[in-house]
């Protein structure tokens, strides 16, 4: 007898739904476990972890930070590069600060509510880092358009015909009252610190270069955070920026800092794509079990 229809339809529907749950729902991912488990590719799928005398200590794909209680770097190891993924290096949490080029100005803290320490820009994250990190390496930590106090040097610049014409005010937006602005005067008028609440969208936002050199001393990569939030790697530039430290705290000798750097650097992906990087936690392991810090 021959089925109607509507229900050979259906049976075949059914067919194709048992065939396909089977094949892509059981026979394909038991498959990828399998492959998963061969030599060499093992260690990958589980996620790369590193063990430490026998304890999981991080992955070699995510980067983590490495920095006391209070969250100060502990000078006998390689610090990474900041992360904005959650509290920093979260896998649950992935993500850049979606900060961009232009955005210079901070919010000011309130000065009514206690502990607030408003929300930084940017480029104030920039100069603030890298003051940081050059108080920490002891070297030039300036870079341009920022201020010797680590904030962004940005002038809200107001004009008598309003975008042209001679100034009439100029205020450090940056720099909150009552902060002395990082420059006295600005074409012939004095420069007032920002104040909290005020509006000051009818200036000009102008940017002051001031007088860093045109390559900082301190890395990009040390002062901004990757698009995931997440590498495990930073520049061989950086690395060697911090050679000296961590060979002061380990009581070693720059040089050898620097044959475990060349160890640990990874070339470009493909031999084109990218830059040469330092796995962070790869290299401070290899610091701790070959010179390990004296108490």
């Amino acid at each position: 007898m021959r089925l109607p229809a509507w229900l050979a339809q259906h049976l075949a529907a059914l067919r194709a739904l048992l065939v396909l749950t089977v094949v892509f729902g059981l026979a394909y991912p038991l498959l990828m476990v399998a492959v998963a488990r061969i030599p060499g590719l093992a260690g990958h799928a589980d996620g790369s972890l590193v063990d430490k005398g026998g304890k999981t200590v991080g992955s070699a794909l995510i980067g983590q930070s490495f920095t006391d209680a209070d969250g100060n770097p502990l000078k006998q190891y390689f610090q990474s590069r900041p992360s904005a993924a959650g509290d920093g290096y979260d896998p649950t949490s992935t993500s850049a600060s979606n900060l961009g080029p232009e955005n210079v100005v901070d919010t000011l803290p309130d000065p009514s509510v206690k502990d607030d320490e408003g929300k930084q820009g940017l480029l104030t994250q920039v100069c603030a880092r890298s003051k940081a990190v050059g108080e920490l390496e002891g070297v030039d930590g300036s870079r341009p358009y920022c201020t010797p106090g680590g904030v962004g040097a940005v002038l809200a610049v107001y004009h008598r015909d309003g975008a042209t014409g001679p100034v009439t005010r100029a205020v450090s937006l940056n720099e909150a009252c009552p902060a002395t602005p990082f420059v006295t005067t600005w074409q012939g008028v004095t420069v007032e610190c920002a104040k909290f609440g005020e509006d000051y969208s009818g200036g000009v936002v102008t940017p002051v270069r001031g007088n860093a050199p045109d390559k900082p001393v301190v890395p990009a990569d040390a002062v901004t955070a990757s698009g995931s939030g997440l590498d495990p790697q930073i520049s061989v530039a950086y690395a060697h920026l911090q050679a000296a430290r961590v060979a002061a705290a380990r009581g070693m000798s720059v040089p050898d800092v620097g044959k475990l750097i060349d160890k640990y650097t990874t070339g470009r992906t493909l031999g084109f794509i990218g830059e040469p990087g330092v796995n962070v936690l790869q290299l401070n392991l290899a610091l701790d079990a070959g010179h390990p810090v004296r108490g």
